[in-house]
């Protein structure tokens, strides 16, 4: 069927798609002309209202060129003076657009969107909310006019917000990002259901490209979607104080309509798991568990960086000190609650009520930058270091054990190939410049002989069963009454 659609109908069907854009773009660029805020708050003139029929009856046809000959929508679309806010998940494609031109409600972009050539100008016309990776405060900024424009009593058009904040394969929900219920408006949840046999739509880190999502679903004979609309949500005086909370229920409220479960981890979590370093996290790791705790303590995504130097110096002038629950909250700045004892939890090897707080900083440095390997290695090189600038066995165990967020690990290998001269101790030179030979030395080194013995970890990938990062949905809702694991026990 895909070599027989590729010849005949993929090539006819790519091009009428890419003449409704195109067909699309003068009415958009037009209507946009001159357009300054206080009239975009005003109700549509006559003219204006043609443009938004002739350009849903576009993109109407565009996404019939693309096999979609049917959109089947359930519910009633709420009135923006009902419900400012559409909440939309699952996000699993960029075929998501649909209800986004079925409806013409503003939805958040990058700022550089809009400088794409004619996408960019469609783009302008629904009246989005640019997001400027360029300003450091462009967070602050983004979630102070979606609740300005909600906060308008129906002035402005609905805002459409993917909560998620990334794409999955639609088998959880991931945990909501709160910037839809910080206004503490009513919100109305929309659900997309892609019911076709063969799942072509997903678009994932770990799945087919682009393009290729695009040509396999342009051979279908037929594309089916669902789009419903669930009864407008009203938050509580509870939930207009607490936006996590908010998120939370509605969640939960879509999850029930969808049929599926639901799952704390988010995409940050995602980016941690699948950060493509030297060492890749084993589908163990007690690390997303310690990222969600770091979240939890209130330690913000914008300034780890800053925390993270901050504790660090700390920690060189206790260098070997234990500390203990008490001490551990006094380091780092907060009061003794659930969430600092579950972190001490996780560092507190022998369950003796005291941790080492350079395994804390070592995770900490990881989940701020989970990436880039060598820093986190550095940074551990000089908490662990004596004053020869040296580290032994024993200590590089420590480390990537760490890093790692395993209970155990065997180093020997590692250190042997690193340790040529045989010292029994080596300097953070001598192991870039081993790192720098061998940029596999994980996969060669850690991952065969321990890590994939032991956990499962295959060394040419993970899998990622719920096509986001590894497999934490979760299958056993009792899950969450087990202890904390321990990344020495």
């Amino acid at each position: 069927q895909i070599a027989f659609m590729t010849l005949t109908l993929f090539p006819i069907r790519l091009f009428f798609a890419a003449f409704m854009m195109l067909l699309a773009w003068p009415f958009a660029f037009i209507a946009s002309m001159g357009s300054d805020e206080q009239e975009l708050e005003k109700p549509l003139s006559w003219w204006r209202k043609i443009v938004d029929v002739l350009l849903k009856a576009i993109m109407r046809m565009m996404w019939l060129a693309g096999g979609f000959h049917w959109i089947n929508v359930k519910g009633r679309r709420a009135l923006p003076a009902e419900a400012a806010i559409l909440t939309v998940a699952p996000h699993s494609s960029y075929f998501d657009a649909i209800p986004v031109t079925m409806t013409f409600a503003s939805i958040v972009m990058k700022a550089e969107s809009k400088d794409i050539p004619v996408w960019g100008t469609l783009i302008k016309y629904i009246r989005p909310v640019f997001v400027s990776r360029s300003d450091q405060d462009s967070r602050r900024k983004t979630v102070e006019e979606i609740k300005r424009r909600a906060q308008s009593d129906g002035k402005w058009p609905q805002i459409m917000i993917f909560p998620e904040g990334t794409c999955t394969n639609r088998s959880c929900l991931i945990t909501f990002k709160p910037g839809a219920f910080i206004p503490g408006v009513p919100v109305q949840p929309v659900v997309l259901r892609y019911p076709n046999k063969l799942d072509t739509i997903t678009w994932t880190w770990q799945g087919p490209g682009a393009f290729e999502i695009l040509w396999l679903t342009l051979c279908q004979f037929h594309n089916s979607v669902e789009i419903e609309f669930l009864p407008v949500y009203i938050p509580s005086e509870e939930e207009r104080k607490n936006p996590v909370l908010y998120a939370n229920n509605v969640r939960r409220v879509m999850a029930e309509a969808l049929g599926v479960s639901v799952t704390d981890y988010t995409f940050e979590d995602c980016q941690l798991a699948l950060a493509e370093g030297q060492l890749r996290l084993p589908s163990d790791t007690c690390l997303l568990e310690f990222a969600k705790l770091v979240r939890s303590l209130g330690l913000k995504p914008e300034t780890l960086g800053d925390d993270l130097d901050k504790y660090a110096a700390s920690a060189m002038k206790m260098k070997k000190e234990k500390v203990d629950l008490k001490e551990f909250s006094a380091y780092l700045e907060f009061p003794v609650s659930q969430t600092l004892e579950s972190m001490f939890a996780l560092f507190d090897e022998n369950e003796d009520g005291v941790i080492d707080i350079r395994e804390f900083v070592i995770a900490l440095s990881v989940v701020c930058k989970p990436s880039k390997t060598l820093e986190t290695i550095q940074l551990a090189f000089q908490l662990y270091q004596s004053e020869s600038g040296t580290i032994t066995e024993e200590d590089l165990a420590h480390i990537l054990k760490t890093a790692m967020g395993v209970s155990q690990i065997d180093v020997t290998h590692l250190f042997r190939a690193v340790d040529e001269e045989e010292k029994g101790k080596i300097t953070y030179d001598d192991f870039y410049t081993f790192a720098e030979l061998h940029p596999h030395f994980a996969e060669d080194y850690l991952y065969a002989d321990q890590v994939g013995a032991e956990s499962g970890l295959e060394t040419s990938s993970l899998s990622a069963p719920n096509g986001i990062c590894t497999d934490f949905s979760p299958d056993n809702t009792g899950d969450r009454r087990k202890p904390l694991q321990k990344k020495l026990n």
